[in-house]
């Protein structure tokens, strides 16, 4: 496919969590500007649908799983011979108030949100080629205080710091580190077990809200991505980018 400005022709692009949502729009924006991809996933059908549309290197693999991250790792390394391009997108919600957290609640949503995603990284930096870039997905849920996402919010709020320590360290390398923070937003998972009616009475809802009057979309979020990925942000270092209609600032 003949790439729209040839921004990322030939460079590899590892996207953690892309077969769906925000992972599978960037992933789809990369390959449309001529990157050679590498998608992980846990669902096996959704896998081969993004292997073939996207002519990618398609990964079963479950980023709480560090056993797992390593082996897509080396099968990245072998495939590509290195990384020079990474968004770690892969993550899980769930709201729980404060009097009903379990441990094993905690646990799920940090093994992958933080524990996870940390891992995956270091596991990723021996790939990762010297001037490269990572770019994570946050939450502004990390600093709006919502009830009932305090183990979400905690989580977040641990890859923020995480993303910015590893920011610094990485100065030597010129490897840039940046966060993109989406607020609501219209994707896969959250129509996952809704009904129409439910879908509907939510974008309602998010409607009166976000301050610009909608959710987001996949697609949004995913040109930031690809912003902070690409040289025109080669001034941009450690930030959390958030993309939320105006949610935090104007709310």
């Amino acid at each position: 496919m003949v790439a729209i400005s040839g921004q990322f022709v030939d460079r590899c692009v590892v996207v953690l969590g892309g077969t769906a949502g925000i992972g599978l729009a960037a992933a789809r924006l990369f390959y449309d500007e001529g990157a050679k991809l590498a998608v992980t996933g846990r669902n096996e059908a959704a896998l081969r649908k993004v292997a073939e549309e996207l002519d990618a290197l398609a990964i079963r693999s479950d980023i709480s799983d560090t056993t797992q991250t390593a082996g897509a790792m080396a099968e990245i390394e072998e495939a590509l011979g290195g990384i020079d391009l990474l968004f770690v997108n892969a993550g899980v919600g769930g709201f729980a108030p404060v009097d009903q957290v379990t441990e094993a609640f905690w646990d799920q949503i940090h093994d992958v949100n933080l524990r996870g995603a940390f891992f995956a990284i270091q596991k990723a930096l021996p790939l990762m080629r010297d001037g490269g870039s990572i770019v994570i997905t946050g939450s502004i849920g990390s600093v709006a205080a919502v009830p009932g996402n305090v183990a979400y919010a905690a989580a977040k709020a641990g890859l923020r710091a995480m993303a910015r320590i590893l920011a610094k360290e990485l100065l030597p390398r010129r490897i840039r580190v940046n966060m993109v923070s989406p607020g609501p937003t219209d994707t896969e998972i959250f129509k996952r077990e809704a009904s129409a009616q439910q879908i509907a009475d939510m974008r309602e809802l998010m409607a009166n809200v976000v301050p610009i009057g909608r959710m987001g979309t996949s697609e949004e979020v995913a040109k930031a991505v690809l912003f902070l990925a690409s040289g025109a942000a080669s001034f941009i270092n450690g930030i959390d980018l958030y993309v939320d209609g105006g949610c935090l600032e104007l709310g």
